[in-house]
């Protein structure tokens, strides 16, 4: 997460990982259905409405780090050095996501969203949101003039490389596996 650099952006900053820190404490002590938006804001010492102008709903505290996740991966397209592989580039960003969100205190978490079918339904429309921009950014590099087809396709497989690596028992082998698909997906659609 980048830090913000003014004093007034800091302090929402701050106010804003306390609530996701208060409200990710209540959730795993008491159980996600158990703990409603008013005992987050009580815990926290804020107002509804502060909580609010900080996450749009009760299911958005869980995937606080969101924006973030979303980033990387675009960064990942963005940021790459010039004629670096997309396909190695998103490998590389997916297996540290992956690493990040397999250690052992993320279990619980994941627990949680798997036993939720709110936390589920999110979780599916989020990677939608993610998949869309990924396809934004690889589309938008003219270097590798792949179609929008072939870049919504690979973006959804690359989001879907992360949910199938998190849930395999052994997370970099199957990111290794799956990247090894996506490269031949890629080599496939590319325009002749």
């Amino acid at each position: 997460m980048t830090v913000p650099s003014g004093r007034r952006e800091r302090k929402k900053a701050a106010t804003r990982q306390k609530i996701a820190d208060t409200a990710m404490q209540l959730f795993m002590e008491r159980g996600y259905d158990a703990v409603g938006i008013r005992d987050v804001a009580a815990e926290a010492d804020v107002a509804v409405t502060t909580l609010f102008s900080h996450f749009a709903s009760k299911e958005a505290l869980v995937f606080e780090q969101d924006e973030d996740f979303e980033k990387r991966l675009t960064q990942a397209v963005t940021g790459r050095a010039p004629h670096e592989p997309l396909i190695p580039a998103l490998r590389r960003e997916i297996q540290a996501l992956v690493r990040h969100c397999t250690a052992n205190d993320a279990a619980p978490v994941f627990r949680m969203i798997d036993e939720s079918p709110a936390l589920r339904k999110y979780d599916e429309s989020m990677q939608l949101r993610h998949a869309e921009s990924l396809a934004t950014a690889i589309a938008a590099d003219l270097d590798l003039s792949q179609t929008a087809t072939a870049c919504r396709t690979i973006a959804r497989f690359v989001i879907d490389a992360y949910a199938l690596a998190r849930e395999a028992d052994d997370p970099e082998a199957a990111v290794d596996e799956i990247f090894r698909m996506i490269e031949a997906a890629w080599e496939i659609g590319r325009p002749s």
